[in-house]
């Protein structure tokens, strides 16, 4: 395949990709509301436009999909069948396996690897009960069939499709009546029939019908573009254009080196102008550097606006995930999504769909009643579940609210204990929010049988895993009877970030400032020992104490009289890290440190600082798991 192929090959995957995306909502919305003609016409145009492209490039089991499930559109179209649920699990079916096919297009170039026919029985068969559910009485054929004929050339954009599509495997469904077939002999058709007439069944119709099609296709072409004008006005269309992720990547890295260099770069300045402050050039020096470093922050502002798409790329699946697995385990489940528009980094978006398909799945699996429970309950029969996203300050705020039975406290305790997670003792040292926290372990669930949607105890586990690894906190509010709250927080990038530098000995540490609260000067006697843990009396609160010292094994010749503690803040969870020296505020460049060093405990990277140094990135997430877990044994964790 040449490039200019591979090319048109890539725009054809990533236009039907995102066709694909949005037809999932669109079916679910059509289900609810079966009258709304123009979203019908919106999917048809979708499948339409999927399957001329397809044709195109010579994808036939693609094309023979899309063609029947477009038949199948066409009959609800005409009001010739209705969207009820059956038809629109069977049109769902189809769209699921038209994601197959482009995934092995784009694995193999190719479209043979996916079996194909029992979907198109399937919607063969669908297409042709509806002509049996019209028929009034068997005496009534002919009639059908003349509206069936008719129904027939009042699609002209269905018929059109031939032209598109001149490898089709299958015929349209649309096919004549027997009393029409069978009125000539078989041998009178014409020897070459013209590409328009292709999808048209053995027997071509009069000359006048052909006429008529003719007209009402132009008439009916003219009437789109006029609709269409509008739209075109202002030229919206051309201010746009289609980049790729890896291009966007590129360019992101090379800002982040400038960032790094321009760190540099200010901390040299600056020891220039503390040591010649009455040099002319090194003031001239100092205005350039503040020019760069203005505009150095604008372009990573900009690259970072290019990087960020609409969490509705994220949001668009859960309403067919909620439908089918209300339908599948028997309940009536409403999704309600909120924020939209808010707009969060590709990468973060990339990873967010995990943990929010995990925590929708198990609302509706263990929190959501049955029916029958809601009324006896007092509650409504269909419940809710809220999926809403808003940006607040520098952070991205996911929740996913439900009005279920909550998170059953004293259930999770027993689970926990009963499958060895936890022991007596520990059980006895937590409060409240740790005793919910422990849905998060690995292994957990309070799942009675292992099921295809849950019991095996991995999900929570990947959602803490998925969020931590983007620097972001996870928070559990439940009332019990009444639902649940999840709260995500993420950073807006996980890329550049604001970092408080800490020294402890010689070495210096980089902590994300969307963690910190705040720092104290503590002399020897504020910090306290329980259970053999430090701890430090703040404001009527205990909190539990790290040091960086011992974490990382850097020895220390004393332990100094006074330090600082940096209180971090993971949710509602807070925890106080031991050092000796704060240094300053600084832009950072999260780097990997790559498959070696990537299970390393407590460190979510490192960066270069202004001064040349590698820093490592501590991760608060980790940090505050591990004490959490430690406090169990013998201490309440406060927060």
């Amino acid at each position: 395949m040449n490039d200019e192929m591979k090319e048109i090959l890539g725009d054809f995957l990533a236009e039907s990709t995102e066709m694909l995306e949005s037809l999932d909502q669109h079916f679910v919305t059509l289900e609810s509301d079966p009258g709304n003609m123009e979203l019908l016409n919106e999917i048809f145009r979708a499948m339409h436009s999927m399957k001329g492209s397809a044709g195109f490039l010579g994808f036939t089991h693609l094309v023979e999909v899309a063609h029947h499930a477009e038949s199948l559109l066409n009959k609800l179209r005409n009001g010739e069948m209705s969207a009820t649920g059956p038809i629109v699990d069977i049109i769902l079916e189809a769209v699921d396996i038209i994601k197959l096919l482009h995934q092995d297009i784009r694995d193999t170039g190719e479209d043979s690897h996916v079996d194909t026919n029992l979907i198109v029985n399937k919607l063969t068969l669908t297409i042709e009960s509806a002509a049996d559910l019209a028929a009034p009485s068997p005496s009534s054929t002919s009639e059908e069939s003349n509206a069936s004929a008719s129904a027939t050339s009042s699609v002209p954009e269905h018929d059109s499709s031939a032209k598109l599509d001149p490898q089709s495997p299958t015929p349209t469904t649309e096919s004549a009546s027997p009393s029409e077939s069978s009125s000539r002999p078989p041998g009178d058709l014409p020897a070459a029939e013209p590409a328009s007439a292709q999808e048209v069944p053995p027997r071509p119709p009069a000359l006048s019908e052909m006429v008529e099609k003719m007209k009402e296709a132009a008439s009916r072409t003219i009437e789109v573009a006029g609709k269409a004008q509008p739209k075109a006005h202002g030229r919206e269309e051309d201010q746009s254009v289609r980049v790729e992720t890896r291009r966007l990547d590129h360019v992101m890295n090379l800002v982040g080196e400038l960032v790094l260099g321009r760190n540099r770069l200010m901390k040299l300045g600056g020891g220039l102008e503390e040591r010649y402050e009455n040099d002319a050039l090194v003031r001239e020096l100092g205005v350039s550097l503040a020019q760069i470093n203005l505009v150095t922050s604008d372009l990573q502002l900009a690259v970072m606006k290019t990087r960020m798409v609409p969490i509705r790329k994220v949001f668009a699946k859960f309403p067919r995930l909620v439908r089918d697995l209300a339908n599948k385990l028997g309940k009536s489940v409403h999704l309600e999504m909120s924020g939209e528009e808010t707009e969060v980094d590709k990468s973060v978006a990339d990873e967010l769909g995990d943990p929010l398909v995990h925590l929708v799945r198990n609302s509706i699996d263990h929190a959501i009643e049955s029916v029958e429970e809601r009324r006896a309950a007092g509650k409504l029969p269909e419940g809710n579940i809220r999926l809403s996203a808003s940006q607040e300050g520098n952070s991205i705020v996911i929740r996913i609210e439900d009005d279920g039975r909550g998170l059953q406290v004293e259930k999770i305790k027993a689970k926990a204990l009963a499958k060895g997670l936890i022991t007596e003792s520990e059980l006895a040292g937590m409060d409240h929010r740790d005793a919910m926290n422990l849905i998060f372990l690995p292994g957990f669930s309070t799942a009675e049988q292992v099921s295809d949607v849950s019991g095996r105890g991995v999900g929570m586990d990947v959602v803490r895993t998925n969020i931590s690894r983007m620097n972001g906190s996870i928070e559990l509010d439940s009332d019990p009877g009444h639902g649940c709250l999840v709260t995500i927080k993420l950073p807006l990038t996980v890329a550049i970030i604001q970092a408080l530098l800490v020294e402890v000995e010689c070495s210096t540490f980089a902590i994300p400032l969307a963690s910190v609260v705040e720092a104290v000067k503590v002399i020897k006697s504020d910090i306290k020992t329980i259970n053999g843990r430090s701890v430090l009396h703040l404001r009527e609160r205990i909190l539990p104490l790290v040091r960086l010292a011992d974490e990382f094994g850097i020895p220390s010749a004393a332990e100094a009289d006074e330090s600082y503690v940096v209180v971090v803040a993971v949710g509602e969870r807070r925890l106080g890290i031991v050092v000796d020296r704060l240094r300053a505020q600084e832009e950072v460049v999260i780097k990997s440190l790559g498959e070696f060093l990537a299970d390393v405990s407590g460190v979510a990277g490192a960066t270069i600082t202004g001064d040349g140094k590698v820093v490592l990135i501590l991760d608060m997430a980790d940090m505050v798991q591990k004490i959490g877990t430690l406090n169990a044994s013998g201490m309440a964790m406060v927060g």
